[in-house]
């Protein structure tokens, strides 16, 4: 999907021989960088996507230590780099591309390879750069003699080692930095973020970065790892840069110029922010507003200039004050803008002319290509929402909801999961689901192959845009698309166009004839989609008195107004209510809804037949067999909209990943190498950094937190899992009243935290080395991907694709019966 911006990647030239000498981005000064020029590849079925099973039978033999040492032959091909340095490694249903190094002694170095989805150093696993991005640089430590390397493809791949001049430096490739706005008054106190590489054997403890008269603490950082750490500084006059130093006990480390870019009042800008996620800085961009009638020309100019055969573009000139006597007067408007896969939120705003009536900020989905919009994206995107409400403060009843491409999918996720936040929205060459159309994760299946698998992907139901379309029906839909689209068809515009048209009354749908996927700015920034929005404004709640909304989790979107899903009979099931409202009386039926909620002060209320008289004006109603009765609040340990479970939920609140010492020397090494891995994966795909402990360091302070290990090698397992019904040991996994035995057996689960109503914990967890090597591969990162509230797998997994068994808690947290 093309960027809005031309942001290249930095790719690291690999066409040197080996041990040669040259300058790296790293550093200022002269590193070694050892490229590698051969290297054998071989077709390797493999299946990571999105659900919660996946397949690779090369890991499975490193796993089990039944994969021989690859030669050239049948099965590996010889393959050397391009005139670009690159291995073109395309192979059809995967592979993987196979390297090693000799070192003559035990050294620490960096890895650096792009284009692969993620390689095993020594049969350990490291995140990959599967877009390319070029300034993903692992810590990894070589052993005297032969050092494996098996990268499993996602396209050209590049890699190299780097033996840095020193252990301790600072990557500036990847900062998180605002972009300036001349003359503001937050410049005197600005966030920004940049990484820190910890190449060494110690935890990086006690250091600082300098920046001007600001000194940021710098969090710890484990052995062999790398963080996003965020810092504040002041921007003054004239500044065209950060001077940045990294320093301990008042010596310098490592320093570092990150640049600035500054721009002139009433110019696109971006704001940073501390995400309520995990603590990291992030940054939304604006399109700031401007005073009447100064957009009006260029937008008109703009739209003039569409491709020959253009139809539907309405010109706009003069004062746009007098085209607007509908609009309601309680402030200007708001546009969420929601970007395409690779680019940047900055970008997406540049694409945009101010408009005298509202601004537009534009969210990040966390990285370019991110999650999709679900998930964390979905996350980032109401996060900025509500940050951009505070800093804004507008008609309420003027939100808007727009983008492009994987954005456009991101308007219609977003649009179907939270219709009562949004008057209108505006898909732009956008595809509705991912069981249809797919990035490099491919597309979530959309049929199962046993039940165990249909529980697998009943949590991916939230993102089946198709099945949730009725509650579109309170919005306004502008649809626009290009007629030759190559990237995202025009088939997805008419996919829409149809499933609308069978109840909705309020829809707009204009193809553009001939135009491609992007064909300038006015992709996104259409005039007539523009004024279709502008003749919209949501309602407010007390004029709202017909609900009809669906939710495939609470956890996800439980509420239309004063109507709330507070439980489901089925979790995670699609549920719906029909809710009609005339004065005090509300008549209405349900589909698999367990607790309802309405705030609204009602006297008469009919739901599915059953006649009540409710008190009240927060009322719970809870269905007893085929009956309903006024019920409590439910408590926070039971399950409910803020903590409904699912094995990602506590993958934000803060989380903290701790780490088992408790085991063997394998079974510690292991926990260890998997809490790095998760986080160096985080961090690629949600700009994310995340605290790593060990157990015996972690103390409860109310954080969702992940936990590694097992009951027997993790001493904050018993503390943290203390009722929970699911208990995995050494060689051991009882769930209820059943039980497992072996060293193969691995699991990843849910529990609430008891300390706080919103945290929880994850338990990533084997019996013995091999089931917690079958724990490894993480796409539960991959957006919309299905993992339920538990499943519990083995080793052969990886080759049959089976497993064991899955499923969710009940409302109470207890497993369904007959358990």
């Amino acid at each position: 999907m093309k960027p809005l911006n031309n942001l290249l990647p930095l790719l690291l030239c690999c066409g040197l021989t080996t041990g040669a000498l040259i300058t790296g981005s790293l550093t200022a000064s002269a590193q070694q960088t050892i490229p590698w020029t051969k290297g054998l590849l071989t077709r390797q079925s493999t299946n990571y996507g999105r659900e919660a099973i996946y397949k690779d039978s090369l890991a499975w033999a490193l796993y089990t230590h039944t994969q021989p040492t690859p030669v050239e032959g049948d099965r590996w091909k010889a393959i050397q780099v391009d005139s670009a340095g690159r291995f073109s490694t395309r192979t059809r249903g995967g592979g993987y591309l196979y390297l090693t190094y000799q070192a003559d002694k035990p050294i620490n170095a960096l890895l650096h390879v792009t284009g692969d989805a993620g390689v095993f150093v020594n049969s350990v696993p490291h995140a990959g750069d599967p877009y390319a991005s070029g300034w993903l640089y692992i810590p990894v430590s070589l052993k005297k003699g032969n050092n494996e390397f098996y990268i499993r493809t996602a396209g050209p791949v590049t890699a190299s080692l780097i033996i840095p001049q020193k252990p301790i430096l600072i990557n500036a490739e990847d900062p998180t930095v605002p972009v300036i706005r001349k003359g503001s008054r937050e410049n005197d106190s600005l966030k920004a973020a940049i990484v820190i590489i910890n190449a060494s054997p110690q935890p990086l403890q006690g250091y600082v970065l300098q920046t001007g008269n600001y000194t940021t603490d710098v969090p710890g950082i484990p052995p062999m790892s790398t963080r996003k750490v965020p810092f504040t500084f002041s921007a003054t006059a004239g500044q065209t840069e950060i001077a940045l130093a990294l320093k301990k006990d008042a010596k310098i480390i490592d320093e570092k110029a990150i640049p600035l870019d500054v721009v002139d009042p009433g110019k696109q800008y971006s704001v940073t922010f501390t995400s309520d996620i995990d603590g990291s800085l992030q940054y939304y961009a604006v399109t700031p507003q401007q005073p009447t009638g100064e957009m009006q020309t260029a937008v008109t100019a703009d739209n003039a200039a569409a491709p020959a055969g253009t139809v539907g573009v309405t010109k706009i000139s003069g004062d746009a004050a007098t085209l607007t006597p509908w609009l309601t007067g309680g402030g200007p408007a708001l546009f969420l803008s929601v970007h395409g896969a690779g680019v940047e939120a900055i970008g997406q705003a540049r694409a945009y002319h101010s408009k005298d009536w509202g601004t537009l900020v534009a969210a990040t989905n966390r990285r370019p290509r991110g999650f999709n919009w679900e998930d964390w994206g979905r996350l980032d995107a109401l996060e900025v929402l509500r940050l951009a409400e505070e800093r804004f403060h507008p008609d309420p009843q003027r939100i808007y909801l727009t983008g492009h491409s994987m954005g456009g999918h991101g308007t219609w996720f977003l649009g179907v999961t939270y219709p009562d936040k949004w008057a209108a929205i505006g898909a732009c060459s956008g595809y509705p689901t991912l069981k249809d159309y797919g990035s490099h994760d491919g597309v979530i299946p959309d049929s199962a192959t046993s039940p165990i698998e249909a529980i697998l992907l009943r949590a991916s139901n939230q993102s089946d845009v198709i099945k949730l379309a009725t509650n579109y029906k309170p919005l306004g839909v502008y649809i626009l698309h290009g007629e030759k689209d190559r990237t995202v068809p025009v088939k997805y515009a008419r996919q829409m166009r149809e499933v609308l048209a069978a109840f909705h009354t309020d829809f707009s749908y204009h193809e553009v004839p001939g135009a491609d996927h992007w064909y300038g700015n006015q992709s996104v920034d259409w005039n007539p989609l523009f004024d279709f929005l502008r003749w919209h404004i949501r309602k407010p709640e007390s004029e709202v008195n017909d609900i009809d909304f669906m939710t495939a989790s609470p956890g996800i979107s439980d509420a239309y107004y004063w109507a709330s899903i507070q439980q489901q009979e089925r979790p995670l099931d699609y549920s719906r209510i029909n809710l009609k409202r005339n004065k005090d009386t509300v008549t209405g039926t349900t589909e698999n809804v367990q607790l309802l909620r309405i705030t609204c002060k009602i006297s008469h209320l009919t739901l599915d037949g059953t006649h009540l008289t409710p008190t009240g004006d927060t009322i719970y109603l809870e269905k007893t067999g085929n009956a309903w009765r006024q019920t409590g609040k439910p408590t926070p340990w039971q399950k409910n909209p803020t903590r409904y479970g699912t094995f990602k939920d506590p993958f934000r609140n803060h989380m903290v990943f701790v780490y088992g010492t408790a085991g063997t020397p394998e079974e510690n090494q292991w926990s260890l190498d998997k809490a790095r891995y998760d986080a160096e994966t985080w961090y690629y795909r949600g700009n994310g950094a995340v605290d790593i402990m060990a157990d015996k360091d972690y103390r409860n302070d109310g954080r969702s937190v992940i936990l590694y290990g097992n009951a027997t090698t993790n001493k904050a397992y018993n503390a943290l899992l203390e009722g929970c019904p699911i208990r995995i040991e050494r060689n051991k996994v009882t769930e209820g009243t059943k039980t497992w035995t072996g060293d193969s057996l691995a699991a990843y689960f849910v529990w609430p935290l008891r300390s706080n109503e919103k945290a929880s914990v994850a338990v990533i967890a084997g019996t013995g080395p091999k089931g917690m090597d079958a724990a490894n591969a993480n796409q539960y990162f991959a957006g919309a991907s299905g993992f339920p509230d538990y499943m519990l797998f083995d080793l052969d997994m990886l080759r049959s694709g089976k497993v064991i068994d899955a499923g969710f808690f009940d409302q109470d947290w207890k497993l369904y019966p007959p358990f």
